[in-house]
């Protein structure tokens, strides 16, 4: 009797999850059936295409590694560090989560925008944030910084202090500790994060079009040729992005897996 209470508790669940799962693949199988070979290989050869999926791919990269560099010493501070206001901090690096993103593109024009200190400081150096790759890029790291930041959180929530202190005890220098120690031990859910990072600022709309309708990531290109020409357009556009998308996707995850694997057999 209890064997078949479990086995109709597995059957719902797995009722349900197959529903979830449906409801995620089937728009995008959906989609991938109704392009033709013929316009997916036009689509292909669009130069405009071609230009504006390498635009979205690097600034996408380019936001996620610039950012980085003061992402991952936050988390660690955060981790390590007691101070006032720490859970206000913590709550403050999960607000662009909740806000809408042509919110946050409007409240990022506020201080870019070329009658801002940031937007004069940019044109004195000879670039503008509107309408432009520093834009997009700014943009992107704003939506997506959340996902590195909670995930090297929990990185460097999960190496043990104990480790630090003995090293620091032994006469290693901060900088060392967390360079050889911290760092190295937090490195999967930090590149996990990246990769979150990435994946999100890649897809991003709202923000980006605020700011830079052009030059056209391919997010809004996708918007632009709906709006303009109908679904039947947009479509190869939307299945090649998606693609291109999945394939580097699988492929960082590869490497994050071959590196996890390979840090256990060692």
């Amino acid at each position: 009797m209890l064997q078949q209470k479990i086995n109709v508790f597995n059957l719902v669940f797995l009722f349900l999850g197959g529903l979830v799962l449906l409801f995620i693949i089937s728009p995008l199988l959906s989609m991938f059936v109704s392009t033709s070979g013929t316009d997916l290989i036009e689509t292909v050869h669009d130069s405009e295409v071609q230009e504006s999926i390498w635009l979205t791919i690097w600034t996408s990269i380019a936001a996620t590694f610039i950012f980085a560099i003061g992402s991952i010493p936050l988390a660690y501070l955060i981790v390590r560090k007691n101070f006032r206001l720490k859970k206000l901090v913590r709550a403050i690096i999960n607000i662009p989560v909740v806000i809408p993103h042509s919110a946050a593109g409007i409240a990022l024009l506020g201080i870019i925008s070329r009658n801002t200190v940031a937007g004069k400081l940019a044109s004195g150096l000879g670039f503008s944030f509107v309408n432009s790759s520093a834009g997009i890029i700014v943009a992107m790291a704003f939506v997506s910084i959340p996902y590195l930041l909670n995930s090297a959180i929990d990185g460097f929530t999960g190496v043990p202090e104990r480790l630090e202190k003995a090293a620091m005890t032994l006469g290693a220098s901060g900088r060392r500790v967390f360079f050889t120690i911290s760092l190295p031990l937090a490195w999967r859910h930090i590149l996990t994060g990246l990769i979150m990072m990435w994946a999100r600022g890649l897809s991003e709309f709202g923000a980006v079009i605020i700011i830079a309708y052009h030059p056209m990531t391919t997010p809004v290109m996708i918007f632009e040729r709906f709006n303009s020409y109908g679904l039947s357009y947009a479509k190869p556009v939307t299945v090649l992005f998606l693609i291109i998308c999945l394939a580097i996707f699988v492929f960082m995850n590869y490497i994050s897996v071959k590196k996890r694997s390979n840090a256990k057999n060692n």
